[in-house]
């Protein structure tokens, strides 16, 4: 039987390394084999992609070519890891994939929408993810987080007013598939929002 695909969406500082053990510890108390990985990275090329994405560099990224380049590093991660694992059975936990492109380079950033699509149906085609579990927190709660965490990487850095465009996207894109996504209070208390998630995650192993 074909692995599920489990995506971890949401803005800076919302908790997903926090969840991300315990999704996939779920999924191995149900029996199933489960990977753990990230966007972009995955692959050892997409994780040098990542390195590009996310360092402070001397020279202007367009916004074009930050969202080309995290397809290029997709493309890897979807061809070389994620489509043989799920065929061989195994379940996907993977920290963002294309909601985040939705989200930061279309609403955050304001590119069209439609054209992150066509790379997307370009790049993995009918992959799509089987929950997604966004974690939704207010801005000042999230960033706050994330400057405890240590030195901001480029995205990190953006003003408030992107990470508001890129926490709305999120949301319209969740009350747009209510069925897919999974939306999650990350300002609870950590073991409330792990009990949410486990049943979210708990639902979709339910099913036939």
């Amino acid at each position: 039987m074909r692995g599920k695909f489990i995506t971890v969406e949401g803005g800076e500082g919302v908790g997903k390394s926090s969840n991300l053990d315990a999704i996939c510890e779920r999924i191995r108390e149900g029996g199933h084999d489960v990977l753990q990985t990230r966007e972009p990275g995955g692959t050892p090329t997409a994780e040098l992609i990542r390195r590009l994405l996310l360092e402070h560099g001397d020279e202007p990224l367009p916004a074009e070519a930050e969202l080309l380049l995290f397809f290029a590093a997709r493309s890897l991660h979807v061809s070389n890891v994620i489509r043989p694992s799920l065929e061989a059975g195994t379940w996907i936990v993977c920290d963002r994939f294309t909601d985040a492109s939705l989200a930061y380079q279309g609403g955050g950033r304001g590119l069209d929408k439609a054209k992150i699509e066509m790379l997307a149906q370009w790049v993995h085609g009918d992959l799509r993810p089987d929950l997604t579990i966004l974690l939704d927190a207010p801005l000042e709660v999230g960033r706050g987080r994330a400057a405890r965490r240590g030195e901001a990487d480029r995205m990190e850095t953006e003003r408030s007013e992107f990470h508001d465009r890129v926490r709305r996207s999120y949301l319209a894109l969740a009350a747009a598939e209510p069925r897919r996504f999974a939306v999650v209070d990350a300002s609870a208390p950590l073991d409330q929002v792990r009990a949410e998630v486990s049943l979210a995650v708990g639902r979709l192993m339910s099913e036939k």
